[in-house]
């Protein structure tokens, strides 16, 4: 296989940023608004602490190293308060957490909102006395925070002026290939989606060109930022409050099998990408989470390891 390099050379892909072993290290994204009223039942609050300590033991015996916790800023207390609970939680448990910041969708004060935001967020939970910091997930001694945006009105190179002067200033992860510009970020994400071919009837569109895109894009024109791979067992919306009918199948779990190791086609032996994202642990209202395993020919799931099976914009929420 043929691995390209920029500008469509034919040289082999070198990344900036790789892996510190011989595959990426695993995270999960954690949806913490269960138990309030706005979203459905699953059977447990995300503010019981020995429910989080189960699921963390759970992830921990399925190879998921930390979990990625949306988090709104205090546009959602409930979460907030979630957040907080859960990084205690990894710390004394010997887990890993981070944050996906969920962009709010307003045009006036975008910005400043976000400004504010991480300003928040920083001094309660990265400060160097913030309770369980010693938990959150870095890579090069730098934190990580992922961004899943909405409305586009925020101006990122502000942003990045203000987080540039942290005492340990974060790597930017941004969701699907960089846009305009890539600058004001680090490294970029793919989240669950068909790609242009679009949504399935019968879900057998897993993702396969969107994937195939994401991946090449970046090994092809921006290997000096940091690559974040992604995986998903399935999609089904129809719970969800906000549903418009999106399925994509889990395929006996090939679906999870396929998405986890695509990254692999674009990337050398040697140049392994530091982090891939399962999406979700437990989004119940849209079909993928895999907080209770695996899907099976069988209808049921399978609480097996999570790992890859060889070792080394898209839907969500929409509130």
């Amino acid at each position: 296989m043929m691995f390209r390099g920029c500008s469509g050379s034919s040289q082999p892909v070198q990344l900036k940023y790789k892996a510190v072993g011989k595959s990426p290290e695993l995270l999960a994204v954690y949806q913490a608004w269960f138990g309030s009223p706005r979203h459905i039942s699953v059977g447990y609050s995300s503010h019981d602490p020995e429910v989080l300590r189960k699921q963390i033991r759970k992830a921990k015996d399925m190879g998921i190293a930390g979990f990625v916790v949306d988090w709104y800023g205090d546009r959602e207390v409930f979460i907030d308060q979630s957040y907080a609970l859960m990084q205690n939680s990894a710390a004394k448990n010997k887990f890993k957490i981070a944050m996906m910041y969920d962009e709010g969708d307003q045009e006036d004060g975008a910005t400043d909102q976000v400004i504010a935001d991480f300003t928040m967020f920083h001094d309660t939970y990265l400060a160097p006395n913030a309770p369980g910091r010693q938990a959150y997930v870095t890579y090069q001694g730098r934190p990580l925070i992922f961004v899943f945006p909405h409305g586009g009105h925020t101006d990122w190179a502000r942003v990045r002026t203000v987080v540039d002067k942290w005492e340990s200033p974060p790597f930017l992860i941004q969701e699907n290939t960089p846009g305009p510009h890539p600058e004001a970020f680090d490294g970029f994400y793919p989240w669950i989606s068909p790609g242009s071919k679009g949504w399935s009837q019968d879900g057998s569109n897993w993702g396969e060109s969107y994937l195939a895109d994401f991946y090449h894009t970046m090994a092809d024109k921006f290997p000096d930022k940091l690559i974040i791979g992604g995986a998903w067992p399935s999609f089904d919306d129809t719970k969800a409050s906000w549903s418009l009918n999106r399925h994509i199948s889990a395929r006996c779990g090939q679906t999870y099998k396929d998405t986890s190791d695509y990254w692999r086609k674009f990337f050398p032996a040697d140049q392994v990408i530091p982090f891939l994202i399962i999406e979700t642990w437990n989004d119940y209202e849209e079909g993928s989470a895999v907080e209770l395993g695996l899907p099976t020919c069988g209808g049921e799931s399978e609480p097996k390891s999570v790992q890859s099976s060889e070792k080394g914009s898209a839907p969500r929420h929409d509130e």
